[in-house]
């Protein structure tokens, strides 16, 4: 593939086909002139704009001369043959694009890959399966499924990705965070994370898990940032893999933080969170006309306080979201009945949620206070009138059969 940047480039032709030449010339940085007698709209639209420069006549002998590339794309084959010869004679690459023999230049379609990435495909003399080529190959780029992971790197280069994989379904992975993920040269993991999107990694990947457990926490926060800023010193791409999303208390902030303050650098790729992907997946959603416009997410992890805290300026009917700690659901339901809801106010306990362990239980305030609700982590509490349009809504969500956690 010649690198033609700033490089001049003399097309003949600026029909349909000249056209489609010229664009991809466009796209590859070429110092374009165009030798033409009548021009296409948009030939004339990029020669207005000084994108190209063109000479609006028939082609002469010569017209080549000095160009790095030839494109001859008239259509006519005496004409076509006059510059694929002059091109020949002044060792100039040229493309004859109606007789493809002749080219001594091969038309690629050209995809720019993430990292520098750089691939061109050729159809063999056929326009259209190269289309469906380059289009299938750019899909595989960015959602990963190609070994797009650099395999030199050097003491300068390393860096975090702060990763949000979802809820638990790998399918749920945002296009950049599959991508992401291929090119890793560590994976920091979560046991929250979808167990599918790290458990097949290269072998030559570094995994390390720093899965907090309820009441367990084998690995500190401090330790797992050192970890980062430790490998990315090292010149490795490192991607920590959180579930839900990183900034969704996930801490995430204070590993950016520690990155940042180390030098490292640092890039967050969000994911959907669990606070409202999990009650939708479960047929209740946060919001819902004409019941509440407002929803609160909080932490059970530090009980009753700390969740009375998170409500104290929401009216009544905001939808309260509890994420993690759900085992303090006794006390926390306690403090809201004592704070004025009532204990007949609908509750929801979503485990395992968007995974193909999902399960969900449907109580009461009043219910969740009398200890009778056993809730199993992972879990999602939904508190508030909308909990009632399950009902109706029923599970809204099918988990793809990779979705579970590790």
């Amino acid at each position: 593939m010649i690198e033609l940047a700033g490089k001049r480039v003399v097309v003949v032709g600026a029909g349909a086909v000249g056209t489609r030449r010229i664009r991809q010339l466009l796209d590859a940085d070429a110092a374009v002139h165009v030798v033409a007698p009548d021009c296409s709209a948009d030939v004339a639209k990029w020669a207005d704009a000084g994108v190209i420069t063109v000479d609006e006549r028939a082609y002469r002998e010569g017209d080549v001369a000095g160009a790095w590339l030839a494109v001859t794309a008239t259509g006519v084959s005496d004409v076509d043959q006059a510059v694929t010869e002059s091109a020949e004679r002044d060792r100039i690459w040229c493309i004859n694009s109606a007789l493809h023999s002749q080219s001594t230049a091969t038309p690629m379609l050209p995809i720019e890959g993430p990292d520098g990435v750089q691939i061109a495909v050729h159809g063999g003399g056929d326009p259209g399966r190269a289309i469906a080529l380059r289009n299938a190959i750019e899909l595989a780029l960015k959602v990963g499924d190609l070994p797009i992971r650099a395999t030199r790197t050097t003491s300068s280069s390393g860096r975090v990705t702060l990763l949000g994989a979802g809820p638990g379904d790998p399918s749920l992975l945002t296009v950049r965070a599959a991508q992401a993920l291929a090119m890793a040269d560590v994976l920091v993991v979560d046991r929250l994370a979808p167990a599918a999107s790290w458990e097949h990694a290269p072998a030559d990947v570094l995994t390390i898990d720093v899965g907090k457990q309820p009441g367990k926490h084998a690995v500190s926060q401090t330790e797992i940032n050192d970890i980062l800023v430790a490998e990315a010193n090292k010149g490795q791409h490192v991607v920590r893999l959180k579930g839900g999303d990183p900034f969704v208390l996930g801490r995430g902030g204070e590993e950016a933080q520690a990155c940042i303050e180390a030098g490292v650098p640092v890039e967050v790729i969000p994911g959907i969170t669990s606070a409202i992907a999990v009650p939708g997946a479960a047929g209740i959603p946060v919001t819902h006309r004409g019941v509440t416009s407002t929803f609160i997410v909080a932490s059970a992890h530090e009980g009753p306080e700390g969740v009375l805290a998170a409500v104290s300026d929401a009216p009544h009917t905001s939808t309260l979201i509890l994420l993690m700690g759900a085992g303090k659901l006794p006390s926390i339901s306690a403090a809201l009945i004592a704070s004025g809801r009532s204990p007949e106010t609908p509750v929801a306990i979503i485990e395992s949620g968007l995974t193909v362990n999902q399960h969900t239980t449907i109580t009461s305030l009043g219910e969740a206070e009398a200890g009778t609700v056993r809730v199993k982590p992972p879990a999602v509490v939904v508190i508030g009138e909308v909990v009632r349009l399950r009902a109706e809504l029923g599970d809204l969500a099918i988990a793809s059969p990779e979705a579970r956690h590790a």
